[in-house]
């Protein structure tokens, strides 16, 4: 353990839409922010090739071009961008302890948590190798389902995540093929007869997924198995979707925050407030529901106010910018 402690106003854990909107306004609240930008610097979308939908792009950003962009914006109001992650947290007495790369110890006036979550993906080689790519596997129709219009993909999940996510695809897309592994969805009945219900969407029940097929550089088709027969077939596609699910990254803070069934931060309604004095939280650890750049970037901005008026009524001495609010 290091010797010395460090005291920090406003430390920021996490990177991304949320972390970088929370460092912009927390700086130019004289919160003197210090980011930790974690395991994967910028989140999530540092893997999104193209990102359309982004207020202030109108011909479109990459996702690394954007979070590097937003990185310089915190650091122009001298936000302390760091390279390292929080392995450890201590939220169980008046001063917010956190350690950092295992090591180094900092006490914080406030935490902003900005961690996000992380897809779930189904663990295939090829897989993988097309999502590095950006060369047609994604884990969010939403964000990447208008760049197949007119085509045909494949989305593999059950639940009501998938359903909704199959639902949005059909509208842009010629022909929408659902992998289901089981006999019948997990999803809720109106939502499961909404896509069955669909002309244009087909339902492969007892179906998993054998391989993701490609020329090297796209997606160009599946290859899938029947469960109960082991029957492999090949399905036409230039898009392939997983919708099995979110893990958000808030492992750490088991025991002293409180979290939903599935691990997501438990936040005071219309506020980033936790459970914890103190203690706020923005973005995707938090937001299981819409889980997009815009939203992660309105709940950092949120999560920095709400700090910098738990600041201002603690310390006296510590005045409320109005510059935050401009």
């Amino acid at each position: 353990m290091s010797d010395t402690i460090e005291k920090i106003k406003c430390l920021i854990i996490g990177s991304g839409p949320a972390g970088y909107t929370a460092a912009i306004y927390a700086a130019r609240a004289n919160m003197k922010p210090v980011l930790y930008q974690g395991t994967q610097p910028g989140g999530q979308l540092t893997t999104t090739n193209e990102v359309e939908n982004f207020p202030g792009y109108p011909e479109g950003i990459t996702g690394p071009e954007m979070m590097m962009e937003l990185q310089k914006q915190a650091e122009r109001f001298e936000t302390d961008v760091r390279d390292g992650w929080v392995t450890k947290v201590d939220f169980s007495g008046d001063v917010h302890k956190v350690w950092v790369n295992e090591t180094k110890e900092i006490h914080c006036d406030t935490v902003i948590i900005s961690t996000g979550a992380s897809a779930k993906y189904l663990g295939l080689d090829s897989e993988q190798k097309y999502l590095k790519l950006g060369g047609g596997v994604s884990a969010c129709a939403v964000c990447d389902g208008f760049f197949y219009r007119n085509q045909e993909v494949v989305i593999v999940g059950a639940g009501d995540s998938a359903c909704e996510e199959a639902h949005y695809l059909s509208k842009l897309c010629k022909k929408v093929t659902m992998l289901v592994r089981r006999d019948e969805f997990r999803a809720s009945k109106i939502m499961a007869a909404r896509v069955k219900n669909t002309e244009n969407i087909e339902i492969l029940f007892n179906t998993e997924t054998d391989e993701v097929l490609g020329d090297g550089q796209v997606v160009t088709g599946v290859r899938v198995f029947n469960n109960q027969t082991n029957e492999k077939h090949e399905i036409p596609a230039t898009g392939f979707f997983v919708a099995i699910g979110h893990k958000p990254n808030t492992d750490i803070f088991k025991g002293f925050l409180e979290l939903d069934e599935t691990g997501y931060i438990v936040n005071v309604p219309g506020t980033s407030k936790t459970n914890i004095e103190g203690v706020f939280v923005s973005g995707d650890a938090a937001d299981h529901v819409y889980r997009q750049a815009v939203t992660a970037a309105g709940t950092g901005c949120m999560a920095a106010l709400d700090a910098e008026r738990w600041l201002a009524a603690k310390d006296s001495t510590f005045e409320v910018s109005t510059s935050t609010y401009n």
